[in-house]
């Protein structure tokens, strides 16, 4: 995407329109900006990690996913938060509105079929959390 933005933006746009749902992941970190936001055709942002992981213990960090949580909620957004390992992390994260979660504290990466089986049992459980 960014050797070619103008026709990363083409394809990204003509994906969209056939209805396939974009995401825009790992925000806050790397090349992820907020002028992507406004210009990319996704329905959900994924929080980067490095911003979830130590949520219970930095304030700054609770402050940046929060704003972030509301900015991309008034843009029309749903969020992921990536990474979520602990119970405390998930509880401020659903405090603050996080549409969903992917991380250690439901389940680590998983082959195929393995996760088609955890799946299963997830749906059978009735379990709350959203998954990203």
């Amino acid at each position: 995407m960014m050797q070619d933005p103008v026709n990363s933006l083409r394809a990204l746009n003509s994906l969209h329109t056939t209805g396939i749902p974009l995401s825009i992941d790992d925000f806050g970190s790397g090349y992820s900006s907020l002028s992507y936001i406004k210009r990319l055709p996704a329905s959900e942002i994924k929080i980067d990690r490095s911003l979830v992981t130590d949520l219970a213990s930095q304030a700054g960090d609770r402050v940046i996913v929060q704003t972030t949580i509301e900015m991309c909620h008034s843009l029309g957004y749903a969020v992921v938060a990536e990474g979520v390992e602990s119970a405390e992390a998930m509880e401020l994260l659903d405090k603050m509105g996080c549409d969903m979660i992917q991380g250690y504290i439901l389940t680590p990466p998983l082959p195929f079929d393995d996760i088609i089986v955890w799946l299963a049992d997830y749906k059978h459980h009735g379990r709350s959390h959203k998954l990203g």
